[in-house]
């Protein structure tokens, strides 16, 4: 067994003689285990964490060695934990993170323990970026005026944050109105490495938005997990996972010129989906690798979740220390960076060969072409010559197929706004509207805004086209909601700003303003016309998700675009044009102006990034990040280590500590809640857009007062469990397949199920509560990818509070499976050729589902009986996806929750884990 002491402790010292203790991975061969120069980075990161946190309990010596044995192809079952050293939140996902834990101290107050026992024990960053709605658009001072909406509306959740900056030591709050958590962990709050107890580490996190892997591009390892699992780790426990493959994907040429990092990023997501990274590692390397900014290698990592990987980590090299110097990080801190990765042997980007990896995919990025992805999914990649002739197809294909159903002479048919739809504003009076017209073009912060080069080149392609005497399509909402104000800054030097500007692409918001699906409202002339004539109208966004009803529930059609390419769209008002040969519109002078007459030359781009980025307006614009504006300051709060829990439908005590836990009871006489086909994402299961009045949640809030202008979003009341449970499988788009189809063959859509065995049709919420009272256990059936997007706790939190015993599915999502069994909820899967389709599963059935012993064990079968009219028809085996022992203690103890409650302060009474 290996030392877990002192033989790994190895120093340096600085160029000014400061001495500096780490855990060397080059003294692994003196204690008898292998050199690790051909480990994956990854997978040496995650040992140096091991190695530097093992204490014989959580952290074992079993642990390093099955680390520093790793093998590229052995079979994956033990698990390994990983300590990090910072967690990161947004405040739709920190909010309920917050409430739990003042839920923690409240309970902990209730058993008589010390509430300051619940305290994060490492640094917690909480960014507000995901709150805001982008209600005003296109004028000068639609920030102010949607930031003013924004702390108006949430008051009530700001106040409970700035309770919470003052009750936890360890926790900082980023106010409104500064940009994205994403880029604001690039741009300010990474430091490459962090020192604790006189030893420097590697810096490290898990974040509660799963797109935290942009971080990755940086050299900086973490990945998205869900709120309870950031939150067991806040508290001290180590995130575990299941020992993981790695996958190398080799970047090999240079990127021809016009091609952009978000073209790279989307080729890369349908390859790599289509490949099969899901729950793995991944790593790139080669000379491509080593060529990219690293702000093109943050766009790629961004990505990450869409094409289904963990990480997409970036080792640290040059480049690298480059963007930190460039940001305004120290010169000191930047040569203590690279000096730590160099004294590791971890700098630089690995050659082709130099690391056994568990699979190796090439990609030359000389013959990525330009493209866009839609109108559904990420990985739905299409090159930019096919976008208008695949969308068309698309649009005459039969629904059954996945199609829109249109016929031809449909999509050349125009409606006029005026003629059916009354108060019209007036540049609208002459517009008509059609199927595939453009309703959104947005310039939205997820992926790209940390990009300089992709919004230099948005600004001169509209700069470009002013100057041809272009203008955006009057029917066109343009959004421009930059990641960072840095943004602004730049944009200001270059001269780029005022043209966007003058194309409708002011500024409208520093956070996620659109592909959260905070977009605010269409035009309701508009609205109305596209519901009334069931048009597919589309937007067009420069973020990562493009979801069914994620960016408006009017919108069915969805792509992902780079910054310069959203504007050209912007500029056309349809999706069925050709901009590879057809023109985007016509000079003072009649002349077609064609995507090659506008689009700027990569020296124009370099040139312009050169002279206006300046590290001192990083350093300037984050001096005071943590202050807020007049607004946010005048919010007052209550203080105190203990919560008093207001009155309020924005936050509310949750009622996840009021059951005991009790070891796995079979369930018996239970029925389907709802059954689902593949993909379906947690957006479906847990939306985050505006909340309608004729929905459950929104009858709730009116039956307390809340005018209906004042419902917010599922989002900005995900610390209500009254409103996050009604809000649980409320989608417009949620297809249940127990729902019988509608006439002409249509499928009936939306948040609806059949009660059995009464077979009336009602809301999802009304039959749980119906099956509640009869005492009636709950199922959810599902295909591939349950779970997918973005990690929402409240997915699992609704389910639970919903009645819901199991999910049974094809396959998870990584994040989602693992919120379940922290809610104490069961994932099964199914095994062979077993499906809902294979089982003629409709919901008129009832399921027994029993284990072999009274406990779930990782790996474990159980048995499903399903019983039609009373008598048994067949039985099957699941799988229990829980994959290790310390999932199976959290199952056991009811959730996450109140396991790390218990081992706070009944620390005698803990169970232990066994390895």
């Amino acid at each position: 067994m290996v030392s877990c002491a002192s033989p790994y402790l190895r120093s340096f010292a600085e160029a000014n003689g400061t001495l500096h203790q780490y855990f060397s991975l080059a003294a692994l061969p003196s204690q008898g285990l292998p050199s690790v120069d051909r480990l994956p980075v990854v997978i040496r990161l995650l040992l140096e964490s091991a190695l530097r946190n093992c204490n014989g309990i959580q952290v074992l010596t079993s642990h390093i060695e099955a680390l520093a044995r790793w093998q590229p192809q052995s079979v994956r079952e033990g698990e390994i934990p990983f300590v990090v050293s910072r967690v990161l939140l947004q405040d739709f996902t920190g909010v309920p993170l917050l409430t739990d834990l003042a839920a923690m101290r409240s309970e902990a107050v209730r058993r008589g323990a010390d509430p300051r026992a619940i305290e994060p024990m490492i640094p917690v960053h909480l960014v507000i970026d995901h709150s805001v709605q982008t209600v005003f658009s296109d004028s000068k001072n639609a920030v102010e005026k949607n930031q003013q909406l924004e702390v108006f509306q949430n008051q009530e959740r700001y106040a409970f944050l700035k309770w919470g900056t003052q009750a936890f030591e360890t926790f900082k709050v980023v106010p409104p109105g500064k940009g994205i958590c994403h880029q604001i962990n690039l741009e300010h709050l990474a430091q490459g490495v962090v020192e604790k107890d006189g030893v420097i580490f590697p810096e490290t996190l898990v974040g509660t938005d799963s797109h935290t892997t942009m971080i990755n591009g940086i050299g900086v390892l973490g990945w998205g997990v869900g709120g309870i699992e950031a939150e067991a780790s806040m508290l001290g426990q180590p995130l575990y996972l299941l020992m993981p493959d790695v996958v190398g994907v080799c970047l090999t040429g240079s990127l021809c010129p016009g091609i952009t990092a978000t073209d790279v990023v989307l080729h890369i997501t349908q390859l790599l989906r289509a490949t099969g990274v899901v729950g793995k590692l991944v790593e790139f390397l080669g000379e491509g690798a080593a060529l990219l900014s690293a702000t093109d290698r943050a766009t790629i990592s961004s990505m990450a979740p869409e094409y289904g990987a963990t990480c997409a980590y970036f080792p640290v090299d040059n480049n690298t220390l480059k963007y930190y110097q460039q940001t305004g990080r120290t010169e000191r801190q930047v040569a203590l960076i690279g000096q730590y990765y160099r004294e590791q042997g971890l700098f630089g980007s690995p050659q082709p060969g130099s690391i056994d990896y568990s699979k190796v995919v090439s990609i030359d990025l000389s013959a990525i072409q330009p493209g866009v992805s839609g109108p559904r999914r990420p990985q739905d990649y299409l090159p930019l010559d096919m976008v208008s002739k695949s969308f068309k197809s698309l649009l005459l294909k039969d629904p059954a197929e996945g199609g829109y159903g249109k016929i031809l002479e449909q999509l050349s048919a125009r409606c006029s706004l005026s003629a059916r739809t009354p108060m019209v504003p007036v540049h609208l009076e002459a517009v008509l509207i059609g199927h595939a017209d453009l309703m959104v073009a947005a310039i939205t912060s997820c992926t790209n805004t940390s990009n300089p080069q992709l919004l230099i080149a948005a600004g001169l392609l509209a700069r470009n086209a002013l100057a041809k005497g272009l203008k955006v399509k009057p029917w066109v909402k343009t959004l421009f909601t930059p990641g960072s104000r840095v943004v602004a800054e730049y944009l200001a030097q270059a001269g780029l700003e005022q043209p966007l500007a003058e194309l409708g692409f002011d500024i409208t918001a520093y956070g996620c303003g659109a592909c959260v699906g905070n977009i605010g409202g269409l035009e309701p002339a508009i609205e109305d016309l596209i519901t009334e004539q069931d048009l597919i109208c589309c937007s067009v966004l420069s973020g990562n998700r493009n979801f069914d009803a994620r960016i408006h529930p009017a919108l069915r059609a969805n792509f992902l675009a780079s910054p310069p390419l959203v504007v050209a769209y912007a500029l056309c008002g349809t999706m069925l044009i050709d901009l590879t040969t057809q023109p985007l519109g016509y000079d003072n002078s009649g002349t077609p102006v064609f995507l090659a007459d506008l689009w700027p030359s990569g020296d124009e781009i370099e040139a312009l990034a050169t002279q206006s980025i300046d590290p001192a307006i990083y350093s300037r614009l984050y001096e005071n990040i943590f202050e807020g504006s007049s607004d946010w300051n005048s919010i007052n709060s209550t203080i105190g280590p203990v919560y008093d829990w207001p009155a309020s439908t924005y936050i509310t005590q949750p009622r996840f500590f009021d059951e005991p836990a009790a070891a796995f009871q079979p369930i018996r006489g239970a029925r389907a809640l709802a059954i689902f086909g593949d993909s379906v994402t947690t957006d479906h299961i847990s939306p985050a857009g505006a909340i309608r009045l004729e929905s459950p949640a929104g009858h709730w809030l009116a039956a307390q007062g809340v005018a209906p202008n004042e419902f917010n979003t599922y989002g900005s009341r995900r610390g209500h469990s009254e409103v996050m449970v009604r809000g649980t499988f409320a989608s417009v788009r949620l297809k249940n397949l127990m729902l019988p189809l509608l006439p002409e063959g249509a499928v009936d859509e939306g948040p609806f199920t059949l009660h059995r065995p009464s077979a009336q049709r009602m809301s999802i919420f009304k039959a749980s509560l119906s099956y509640l009272a009869e005492g009636v256990p709950l199922l959810i059936f599902a295909g591939e990818e349950y779970g997918t997007g973005s990690s929402r706790d409240w997915a699992a939190k609704g389910t639970r509070l919903l009645g819901v015993r199991a999910v049974v599915a094809r396959s998870f999502e990584r994040i989602h499976r693992s919120n379940l069994i922290g809610m104490g909820i069961l994932p099964l899967q199914f095994e062979a050729d077993d499906s809902v389709q294979n089982l003629r599963l409709d919901g008129s059935e009832s399921f027994d589902i029993s284990p072999t012993e009274n406990v779930i064990k990782p790996g474990q079968r159980l048995k499903l009986i399903i019983r039609r009219s009373g008598v048994i028809c067949i039985e099957i085996s699941l799988l229990a996806r829980i994959d290790n022992a310390v999932e199976a203690a959290y199952f056991r103890a009811g959730g996450i929750l109140p396991f790390v409650l218990d081992q706070l302060i009944d620390a005698p009474e803990n169970e232990v884990i066994q390895q």
